[in-house]
């Protein structure tokens, strides 16, 4: 299958450097990086892509996501949501043989870790990257959301250069490779991976006009122009815009702009409902306006998303 487009919405927060302290860890003793892979759910060869994690071996981890994507998964004994979560995290990862370590951390016994990501209750899951955090979710969510986290945290990953596995698995007769993008496809995603958004851009734009019905070029339109849009905003900045957005409800600019940083936060349904209201209250071409970015930002979040179906029918009502 090929590889859609990264999602901007989880590739924002690698962005997020400082954003978790995990300098307080950066003393403890390591753990042997051959333990790093032993008691988990197995993959192909029975090899285990799970691991338990103290604060003894947590450099480990933070070192092996720079190889490969590390999903940390924080709970408790105690937490049957935890247990379940867990046991989906375990079988999904397994399946990527290699290409996602699994760490599990038991908040009450290593309250470091948990305090370090900010964690407040369990279980939270979340990932590193290159040793910077990637949130991904908080409580119990069904299998196909869990599975479609993995699934855009993996193509994040390789947009940004880490794209390994663990073992010898990707050259193993079960191994299979992926088919080729589209060469005006690949030549988007390589931009993306260079951090040359123009090109990217350039790239889908050329796809589209060559086969306008190409929907995985329309949504990597969609997410390259979100990434140019909040590329350029410091913290500063931001916080300017959403200040601005809340003393003027009016001001269609201001009310986009925080609509983005707040899709590429994972606020996803704040976004919908802000430009939402908008259009509620406003009319004429500031309205359609609105209208176009909100369809835009469903191709970013993807049009199966259950966030997507109800803020489209939250549209039809203030359309309506």
């Amino acid at each position: 299958m090929t590889q859609p487009p990264v999602n901007p919405a989880v590739a924002a927060s690698l962005n997020l450097r400082g954003a978790v302290d995990l300098s307080a860890l950066k003393n403890t003793r390591p753990a042997p990086a051959a333990t790093a892979a032993g008691n988990g759910a197995d993959g192909a060869g029975g090899q285990s892509y799970s691991v338990d994690v103290t604060e003894a071996n947590f450099q480990d981890l933070v070192q092996l996501s720079a190889q490969v994507p590390v999903v940390v998964s924080l709970g408790a004994a105690w937490s049957a949501q935890s247990a379940n979560v867990l046991a989906v995290l375990e079988s999904l990862v397994a399946g990527y043989a290699g290409r996602l370590l699994l760490g599990r951390v038991d908040a009450e016994v290593s309250p470091q870790i948990a305090q370090a990501f900010g964690a407040t209750a369990v279980p939270t899951i979340v990932a590193l990257v290159k040793g910077q955090p990637v949130p991904l979710f908080e409580g119990e969510l069904p299998h196909d959301q869990i599975e479609r986290y993995l699934s855009e945290l993996v193509k994040v990953a390789a947009a940004n250069g880490v794209d390994g596995a663990l073992g010898a698995n990707r050259d193993g007769a079960d191994a299979a490779e992926p088919e080729p993008l589209p060469p005006l496809h690949q030549a988007a995603f390589d931009a993306i991976e260079a951090g040359d958004l123009a090109a990217a851009e350039a790239a889908y734009t050329k796809a589209l006009a060559e086969m306008p019905t190409d929907g995985d070029a329309k949504i990597g339109l969609a997410q390259v122009h979100l990434m140019q849009r909040t590329a350029v905003l410091n913290t500063e900045q931001a916080d300017v815009l959403r200040r601005r957005a809340a003393d003027a409800p009016e001001d269609l600019e201001a009310q986009l702009a925080v609509a983005d940083l707040d899709v590429t936060g994972g606020h996803i349904e704040d976004a919908f409902a802000r430009i939402v209201g908008f259009i509620k209250n406003n009319f004429g071409a500031e309205r359609e306006s609105a209208r176009v970015r909100l369809l835009e930002l469903f191709d970013v979040v993807g049009v199966s998303d259950p966030r997507v179906a109800a803020a489209r029918q939250a549209l039809a009502r203030a359309l309506f």
